[in-house]
């Protein structure tokens, strides 16, 4: 990955701070004139739909996180408690049977060209999430959106869900992503064509007037786009539904500026301004904004650095104000040493794993073998059992964390105290729990597998502490006649279906980064899809039936006994199958400047942007 050049100063500390006027409610802004804030995180940003299956990675979650998810119906904290947004909105619970839930926008909340956030919005998510209307939309994650069947009833600024069956995280799902008449503008940009000149005119002179002709403009299109978008979906038109489903799915992947603003309209406190491939992305304070908590600074760029060292070295001669990453010993050390700098450790809610393919013709697909899923499955238990999880743990993650211990289960940490132990004394881990050479041998002779075994590894291109694992996995592995072939690249194309609907990789090895503290939620990653559009996070085309049915089964269970046997009963499986096994716990590190005030650190992505709106420069006050 390319690392940008770093800005030679950061943030200077403005005299006031902006308020807006004309607003319906008592909002003042604490924007502080003339600021800017330079962060990092270890990925560029590639989407700005973070919700399709393209667009779901963390680096991509982060922008959306400041440009739109605080702006909506709540968020963690980092006790992490769920906060509501009464500011937005509210959602209330009207029945029990069926499962009802209606949510109002209460605040006079526009996107960034002036456009108001309305029902047009709110139902396009549920057609884009729920799997239940036609044109293909492919979204990372449909749990709990596919129990509402039917298409939700909509009132001005209003939206009414009723659930098939009592869906247990029911006030984790968010009607409102990328917008309405947005999208509808990238389906049919001819459409579109006063909106975007009127654009292209601010854009050239910078001034209110055109601003106002712009908005304007936009206004007038999305009265009848927003009309034709719930049309679509309540009439069932498969060929709107079909171009809006498509520019969800792919018009919002880009790693520059697009021409059209349609493709990067916020909702909440900050908009996208420039983004440049591997190398930064800025956004800036949204002059429309006023349903929330205000920012304080006018700007911030979100740098992509994969070298902690590269990071923490610019931290310290001032190019840089926060960062937060993936440690090693000697980058704990480096950061430590910087005496203008606050550093925060921690658990975070994030854990590394190995996945292996099943249906990609390669070493752990029982194709390659005839079919035999047999054979597939003793090659796969090979490969794991050389996977040297104690030593990355004891040589990579001990030394930032002196009680860190192997992680021996996939759908829950050691941070739930009850269930941890229950899932890790049956789910069959204790099997892998030593390196096993001649073990793994043995298998593979079982299979009838002979001479060396080649299996393409991928890991993230660029990131140091991945690149130490790989080392380590392959040294072990070469042992029982596996070898990698290192396939690491920075822009994860495999989890993009439209892109590569089955994963080329064999392996891959990356993290599960933890958001909510949801019961279920799980079958976006280990249940079975027919279509590769819907696979959500299963990037390994992981299939048993059994697994897709309990996870069902969980996202609808309300007693936690009962839950606690299906996350033990589907552990046991999901081991027994060989296609994945975790490794460790996140070590958390967020290290930041003495110049920026209000930086905490949270377990769950997206991490230290949690709060954003209260990083402030030392020493200011809005006014």
């Amino acid at each position: 990955m390319k690392i940008a050049r770093l800005l030679a100063g950061v943030g200077v500390v403005a005299a006031g701070a902006l308020v807006l006027s004309g607003c319906g409610n008592p909002y003042q802004s604490e924007v502080v004139e003339g600021t800017e804030i330079n962060v990092a995180y270890n990925e560029g940003f590639m989407a700005f739909n973070s919700s399709s299956s393209a667009g779901n990675n963390t680096a991509n979650s982060n922008i959306k996180y400041m440009t739109d998810g605080a702006s909506a119906w709540g968020y963690y904290d980092n006790t992490p408690e769920w906060v509501k947004n009464t500011d937005f909105g509210t959602y209330e619970k009207t029945s029990d049977d069926p499962l009802t839930v209606d949510y109002k926008i209460t605040a006079d909340a526009v996107w960034s060209d002036g456009v108001p956030i309305d029902e047009a919005d709110m139902l396009m998510m549920w057609a884009a999430m729920s799997t239940k209307v036609e044109g293909g939309w492919a979204p990372a994650a449909s749990a709990g959106w596919n129990l509402i069947s039917e298409t939700p009833e909509v009132g001005d600024k209003e939206i009414t869900f009723v659930y098939d069956k009592p869906y247990v995280d029911w006030e984790l799902i968010a009607p409102l992503g990328v917008s309405a008449h947005g999208t509808y503008a990238l389906a049919y940009p001819d459409e579109y064509a006063d909106v975007q000149a009127a654009w292209d005119t601010y854009k050239s002179s910078d001034s209110d007037d055109d601003f106002t002709k712009y908005t304007d403009a936009a206004k007038e299109f999305a009265e009848g786009a927003k009309e034709k978008v719930i049309s679509a979906i309540e009439d069932g038109d498969t060929e709107v539904l079909t171009a809006l489903a498509t520019a969800w799915n792919d018009a919002y992947v880009y790693t520059t500026m697009p021409e059209s603003p349609a493709a990067f309209l916020t909702a909440g406190q900050y908009n996208l301004v420039d983004t440049k491939e591997d190398e930064y992305t800025t956004i800036e304070a949204n002059p429309l904004f006023t349903w929330g908590a205000s920012p304080k600074y006018e700007k911030i760029t979100v740098r992509a650095i994969a070298d902690s060292t590269t990071a923490l070295q610019a931290l310290q001669s001032g190019e840089l104000d926060i960062w937060s990453g993936q440690p090693t010993s000697d980058i704990l050390e480096l950061a430590q040493g910087i005496d203008t700098a606050e550093v925060q450790q921690g658990v975070q809610a994030s854990h590394e794993h190995v996945d292996l393919t099943v249906n990609n013709g390669g070493p752990f697909d029982p194709a390659t073998y005839g079919g035999d899923e047999e054979k597939a499955l003793k090659v796969r238990q090979a490969f794991l059992k050389v996977i040297p999880r104690q030593e990355i743990v004891d040589k990579i993650i001990v030394p930032l964390q002196s009680d860190a211990v192997v992680r021996n289960t996939n759908l829950v940490s050691a941070s739930d105290p009850e269930r941890y132990p229950i899932l890790t004394e049956a789910n069959g881990s204790a099997d892998y729990a030593d390196v096993d050479v001649e073990g793994a041998k043995a298998l593979l002779a079982e299979a009838g597998v002979t001479g060396d075994v080649e299996v393409g590894f991928w890991y993230p291109e660029g990131n140091v502490r991945r690149g130490q694992e790989f080392e380590l996995i392959a040294s072990s592995a070469a042992k029982a006649g596996f070898q990698l072939v290192d396939q690491s690249e920075p822009n994860w194309v495999f989890t993009d279906p439209s892109q590569e609907p089955i994963n080329p990789h064999d392996a891959t090895l990356f993290a599960w980064s933890q958001t909510s503290l949801a019961v279920g939620g799980s079958d976006q990653i280990y249940a079975c899809y027919d279509d590769p559009s819907l696979k959500g996070g299963n990037y390994n085309g992981y299939c048993n039936q059994e697994v897709t049915d309990l996870l069902a089964e969980l996202n609808v269970t309300a007693d936690a006994d009962r839950q606690t046997e299906i996350l033990t009963d589907t552990e046991t499986l999901i081991w027994a199958d060989a296609v994945t096994i975790p490794i460790f716990q996140f070590p958390g590190l967020t290290v930041s400047s003495d110049k920026v005030t209000g930086v905490k650190a949270m377990p769950l992505s997206p991490d230290y942007f949690w709060n954003f709106w209260e990083w402030a420069p030392a020493g200011a006050a809005a006014e």
